[in-house]
């Protein structure tokens, strides 16, 4: 359910984990095959990879408080500067990811309940 369901909060320590975890995916994937390989399993992996991001960034964006609509900006800016930023737009891209990683992995969820659900650090203390 935590790569697979945008629905619920996610708590900070765990969203990081997760991200990790997909970025390690990532990388990995991005190492092994070979050129060839990598340009035939990437049509599976890389939108595997979008959506399982789609959704644990909407689940820390709905513990923040805000829309998981949200999570399409973050993405698309993953995916613009996967390469060096060289123009301008990719610069805006690095920015949206500063705020993204301010947004989703230094700031605290809200308290209590909220639209999307009960506070997931309250339910586990429970």
């Amino acid at each position: 359910e935590l790569f697979f369901s945008s629905a619920g909060r996610l708590p900070r320590g765990l969203f990081i984990i997760a991200a990790a975890v997909l970025f390690a995916v990532f990388v990995l994937f991005k190492a092994v095959p070979p050129p060839a390989v990598e340009l035939i399993l990437g049509w599976v992996v890389y939108p595997f990879l979008l959506f399982c991001g789609a959704c644990i960034t909407s689940k820390r964006l709905h513990d923040r408080g805000r829309s998981g609509w949200w999570a399409a900006l973050v993405l698309a800016a993953i995916v613009a500067v996967v390469t060096p930023p060289q123009s301008y737009p990719d610069f805006l891209f690095s920015l949206v990811l500063l705020w993204a990683a301010v947004e989703l992995c230094a700031m605290p969820g809200e308290q209590g309940l909220n639209r999307f659900g009960p506070n997931p650090l309250r339910a586990a203390a429970a």
